[in-house]
């Protein structure tokens, strides 16, 4: 549907300027009570004959995308929201920022319930999804930020103050004036996410913001996220299923898996919880020691004269004792298992507790 400029804009501009309601700073920026979301899902069966009684008579099941969940957010923090696929992090920031509605429970964001969809609260968020473009395809990314300057009513000065400062952190002043469908993967989401804070929200749901970017890319994206969030303390909720993002942006992390969530720690903690081993790397002193330290169980991997095995967390102090009395090293490592070793553990034993508890009350 074509769009008539100004008369779109002005018109669309008017409903965003809303008086603001009260919102009292000292309560959290996100504040989720008791919140849930269900799908009724067609089950089609296989063949014509069950495709054909399928136009009379339908079969559903239910999925339970949000399961009666809880969370608090404060002000200015950078929160990693994780989970397997289908866990239900996506329809929580569908949730969040108002685009579905929920089956029970309540939610307040900067003191507005989102599905409400008051104007004012649409001004002071913003949700960037990695496999979602809000930018238009056939039009330099400079005309989407024209339009976004009209609609959220960001004045002329400020907008270009705000444009160029996020042009330059991202570098890519140059590409203003290509359109959208020559640029590269991680150029388009740099400027996504410079349409998306051209009105400087105060809240900020990331999904997926680097999915199938090149690691130099990520880096990028990374330094301008912790960079941006720092010098303006807003909030952000960020899902991703690169553990770098996390260790690179986020001091707490939220697991969600089967609607429910998991856990709620800092990293530290998940590592310290989830993980009961560590890994041991040791640089010999010579190839001598080799075959005896390689009867060692658990080995990861030899590399003479270097070897390394993983050693539960509580004997770590005893092996290597033994080890140095026995043997000469030049050399000791002892680290956590990857981040995304430790994250998918958890995964595999939250599905397994919601497999246990839907078998109970079967």
């Amino acid at each position: 549907m074509p769009i008539r400029g100004k008369t779109f804009i002005a018109d669309f501009s008017r409903l965003l300027v809303a008086d603001k309601p009260f919102y009292n700073p000292a309560m959290p920026t996100i504040e989720i009570k008791n919140l849930s979301k269900t799908y009724r899902v067609y089950q089609k069966q296989e063949g014509l004959i069950a495709s054909v009684r399928g136009l009379f008579h339908r079969e559903y099941r239910e999925v339970h995308a949000v399961n009666d969940i809880n969370l608090t957010v404060e002000e200015g923090e950078f929160v990693a929201f994780l989970g397997p696929n289908g866990a239900g992090k996506t329809t929580t920031l569908k949730l969040l920022s108002g685009v579905i509605n929920p089956d029970q429970g309540s939610v307040e964001v900067l003191g507005h319930v989102p599905w409400e969809r008051e104007n004012e609260y649409r001004r002071k968020f913003a949700l960037v999804m990695g496999q979602k473009n809000q930018l238009w395809w056939d039009l330099p990314a400079m005309e989407s930020f024209r339009l976004n300057q009209h609609i959220y009513c960001v004045p002329k000065d400020e907008f270009e103050r705000t444009r160029d400062e996020l042009c330059e952190m991202l570098n890519v002043t140059s590409l203003l004036g290509r359109p959208v469908r020559e640029l590269s993967l991680g150029e388009r989401m740099k400027m996504e996410l410079i349409a998306a804070l051209i009105h400087k929200p105060d809240v900020l749901f990331l999904d997926e913001p680097t999915i199938g970017l090149d690691v130099v890319a990520q880096h990028k994206i990374q330094e301008f996220l912790k960079a941006y969030q720092q010098e303006q303390n807003n909030t952000i909720l960020l899902t991703s299923h690169y553990m770098k993002d996390i260790e690179a942006l986020c001091k707490r992390v939220v697991i969600i898996a089967n609607g429910s969530i998991y856990h709620d720690g800092s990293l530290e903690d998940i590592v310290d919880q989830f993980s009961g081993d560590k890994i041991v790397t040791l640089q010999l002193h010579d190839d001598r020691s080799l075959e005896a330290i390689s009867k060692i169980p658990n080995l990861i991997e030899i590399d003479a004269p270097k070897i390394k095995f993983r050693v539960d967390r509580d004997g770590v102090g005893r092996v290597l004792s033994q080890i140095l009395s026995e043997h000469a090293v030049d050399d000791i490592v002892v680290e956590d298992p990857p981040l995304e070793e430790v994250i998918s553990n958890v995964f595999s034993q939250a599905e397994e507790k919601g497999r246990r508890e839907v078998e109970t009350h079967s």
